[in-house]
This record gives C-alpha cells, structure tokens and sequence, in this order.
C-alpha cells in the first residue's frame, strides 16, 4: 500500500526525482521519491489515462493528427496496469508483448496510409469468456473449457477488424453464474471506489467494471445473461451496454444461456459507448435523441421497492431533471416483472448443465466455487418439461409487455437496488441472498424481455459511492436506447472517477 498522504511542509521542503520504475518492475513507469532529512518515500507516479479527458472520440483525433500512437497509448495502459491491478485484479492474463506487438504494427498501417476507423489503436480488454487466440481462457475456473469455447469468435474478430489492441482478458464469475462479483477459483476483483473498505465490483463481467473504472483500458467487452454488464458498469461508475440477443454473436465464447447470453461494452461514457458499438456493427453512430420527443415509462411497481436510501435519491434527482429538460415520463405497469424470481433460478443452472455436461460438472465441482457449484447443481434436477413450460409463459410475457410499452420508448428504473456493499456483507447468508436479488431485480427483467438495455452512472456528491440509472428499450432497439443514454448523458452529466491513490503499490 502506498504511503499515508504528508503534511504540507514537508513537500515544501522535499526534493522530487523522476526515474524508470525498472527497479520496481513496471517499465516505462515513474516514480517519486520524496527526500527529507533522513526519510525517504518512494511514490509512483500513475502515467496518465490516455481516455481520461476526451474519452474515445479525443483519442481517435488525437490518434490521427499523430499527437498520440497506439503503442504510446498501449504502454500508458500496460503501465497502470502494473502499477495498479495487483492491488484490483481485475485481469485474468495480461498480454502486454503481444499488445505491444500490435500496437506497433497499428500504428505502421497507419503511417502507410491505413485508417481502419474510430476504434483504430485503440487498447480493450475482453472477458475471460471469450477465446482469443493466443491467450488462455479459463471461464474464471479450474476446469478446461477450452472446447466448449472454440476458437476465435466473430465479436473478437470485429476488435481485430476495428484496428484495437487487446491488452488481456479481465476476469468473471466462474461460469459467469453470479451478479456479486465474488469468485473463489480465479480471484475477485476489488472495487476501486474504496480503499479503505473492500467491496463488491459487481458480476460477472467484474474485471471489465474495475478495469474500465480504474482506467486500465480503453474499452471492455463483457457479457451479460441477467446483469452481468449493468451490475458491475453501476457498482464500479460507468456506462454499460447489454444488447439485444444476436446483435453481438456469441461464437467463441463460453456460454451460460446461449438464448439470453449477450455480448456488451463496458466503456466510461455513453459517448463512448455509441462510438463503439456503430464500429463494432458497421452502422451509423447513434445521435442524441432530442429531450422534447423522448417520452419513457417509469414502472408503478417493483423495480422501486425497497431503495437504498442513496439510490433512491439519486435516482430521483436524475428522474427530476430528465423532466425538467423535457423527458415526458409516464408511468406504465409492466407485467412479468416478478416472473424472473422463478425462471432465471431454473434456466440458468439447467442451461448450464447442458454446457458443461454432467459428468465433467460432477468431476469438477469440488474445484468450483462452492456458490456457484451449489446453483449449477440445480440444474441437474430440473426438468426439460419445466424449461419449456417457462420458456411458454416468457413467450407469452414478452409480447404483454411489447403491448404495455407502445408508444413509449423504453422504461427506466435504477441499475441495482443498492450501491456496492462490502463483500463483508456476504458473510450473513440471509443478508446475502437479498443483496443478491437486489441486484438483479431490475436488471433480468430486461433478458426476460429479450432486449437492449443501458446503464448510467449518475454524478455523485463528494465522497459518495456510484449510482447507476438503467434504461430499457425494445427488441434491435439497440441505436435507440443509446440515442436516449446519450440526451440523458448531456442533461445528467456522467459519474466521474475512482480516487486510486489507495491503490498504487
């Protein structure tokens, strides 16, 4: 850990060094050594985050006018990460020789005349779901799953396309099976809006929330089945972008449920996010929609019950000024809501059986983590004639809801119910169970319904944890509900960062 900030006069009496940080083992990193009288503190000094200012669209123009090269960008990034994620752990495997590689090769086609687009020399990271060639997947577990990945899939391929440079694979829940982030196997990343007190980065696409959150790429590529991009985008205060089924392929990924797997973007900015997914699909950019014509459902039930206090606050205070800027918000009972407390804790473990088949399941599940095993397990009890009466009466909800939702464009609720607790907090089973819920309740109705939804982080007062605003729009709405995160964004503002001083060392 690093030092415990000093008085003021003595940086008025010490003496500032800059060197490589070869000593420490992080190249082309700085540190600061601080001299007075006898003492000596060793300080490094984080490189900068090249997304910090301008987000996405400031570094495609900087990129461009030769002001910053994707390697420069590639070693700021492979340098917080040294200096920062042995303290987070939000990656599984960092590649920084083959990132480096890339970059290098980037930045020489487009010297030759090569522009390959907005994401050109741009540094992500992708979840340890999702097979890249030559580099390990584990699923964030100790069984082999490598067949069950297959090789290089199509999202992978369009990153490869888009000209971005891929430092590593951030890490999940195993089998992408939990919302809380905790994950025994492979290690659970910490939120980096604490410090002083470990809490959760939400799940299961953990590693992306904390590594887009503390600055450690440039864009993140997660997965979500029932949250699992919305839940740690709140937790860690960024944008998260789950998609509506079949936008993002799923081909050389580990699944969980293949029919509500979606492939998202975990970026800082809806700004970002829009960018993003136009390159990522070859469509136009999507573009604000205007205030005045926005007119969405805010749910009379359920997905209001029970608000931490500074949620609810927070939320109602975003609700409040998207009115005042113009938003029609219109209240709407949405049905089916509560039916996702009897279909995800059936599909989801049976779905996952069917991945993993029995026998490997039953031969690995003493290495598992004993949460995850415990719901797989499940699974095994669950009948093909229940998965189908449930997959019936979604049917049947889905076009209810289309019906409730016409004429509006999409509904809006909080992210999760709570803001990140301390992963003490699981130690009370009782207590984590209904964390668990809590942060799933708003989020599944969304793959219930089988279409596209958003989360924003809210701005925060000083000292307060990260909020997360979630709107849901209609099925291949995808461009539409980024069209409303972005006139959100411009009337809200967005979240701000993490204090990481805490977390250098």
């Amino acid at each position: 850990m690093p030092p415990r900030a000093l008085p003021i006069d003595f940086y008025r009496h010490a003496t500032t060094l800059h060197y490589p940080l070869t000593a420490l083992a992080r190249p082309r990193h700085q540190i600061k050594i601080l001299v007075r009288s006898s003492e000596t503190t060793i300080m490094p000094v984080l490189d900068a985050d090249p997304l910090a200012e301008g987000g996405i669209a400031d570094f495609a123009r900087a990129f461009r006018a030769g002001t910053i090269t994707s390697e420069q960008a590639t070693r700021a990034y492979l340098a917080r990460i040294s200096a920062l994620d042995g303290q987070l752990g939000a990656f599984q495997h960092v590649a920084a020789e083959s990132a480096l590689a890339t970059a290098c090769a980037i930045d020489a086609l487009h010297r030759a005349g090569t522009d390959l687009g907005p994401l050109m020399g741009l540094p992500v990271s992708v979840k340890d779901l999702f097979a890249v060639d030559g580099m390990p997947i584990t699923a964030g577990s100790h069984m082999a799953v490598d067949d069950i990945a297959g090789p290089e899939g199509p999202l992978v391929r369009s990153l490869r396309r888009a000209g971005c440079v891929i430092l590593g694979k951030t890490r999940t829940v195993e089998f992408a099976l939990g919302i809380t982030g905790v994950s025994t196997p492979r290690g659970t990343p910490v939120n980096p809006w604490d410090a002083a007190t470990r809490r959760l980065p939400g799940g299961s696409s953990s590693g992306a929330g904390v590594a887009v959150a503390a600055g450690l790429c440039g864009l993140a590529i997660g997965s979500d089945t029932g949250g699992s991009v919305r839940a740690p985008a709140a937790f860690c205060g960024v944008f998260g972008l789950k998609t509506t089924p079949g936008v993002f392929a799923t081909e050389g990924a580990v699944p969980l449920a293949p029919h509500l797997d979606t492939p998202g973007l975990l970026t800082r900015t809806a700004a970002d996010a829009a960018i993003a997914f136009a390159a990522l699909t070859s469509t136009p950019a999507p573009q604000p929609r205007p205030a005045s014509r926005l007119r969405l459902g805010v749910p009379d039930d359920y997905v209001f019950d029970d608000l931490d206090p500074a949620v609810a606050a927070a939320v109602t205070a975003a609700l409040e000024a998207a009115t005042a800027a113009g938003i029609g918000l219109v209240p709407v009972s949405l049905p089916g809501l509560r039916e996702r407390e009897e279909y995800f804790p059936a599909v989801l473990p049976a779905c996952l059986i069917a991945t993993l088949g029995r026998e490997r399941f039953l031969a690995g599940r003493d290495r598992m983590d004993p949460i995850v095993a415990r719901r797989a397990a499940h699974g095994l009890e669950v009948t093909a004639a229940a998965v189908m009466a449930l997959e019936a009466r979604r049917t049947r909800t889905r076009r209810q809801a289309a019906t409730a939702l016409a004429g509006l464009d999409g509904w809006v609720s909080p992210t999760t119910t709570v803001p990140a607790p301390p992963v003490a907090a699981l130690d009370d089973p009782d207590r984590a169970l209904a964390l668990a819920l809590g942060m799933t309740r708003n989020t599944q109705p969304a793959n219930y319904f089988g279409v596209p939804a958003v989360t924003l982080p809210l701005p925060r007062p000083a000292g307060a944890l990260p909020v997360g605003v979630q709107v849901v729009g209609y099925e291949h709405g995808d461009a539409d509900v980024l069209a409303i995160a972005l006139a959100l964004e411009a009337i809200l503002g967005t979240g701000g960062s993490p204090d990481l001083s805490g977390f250098v060392g």
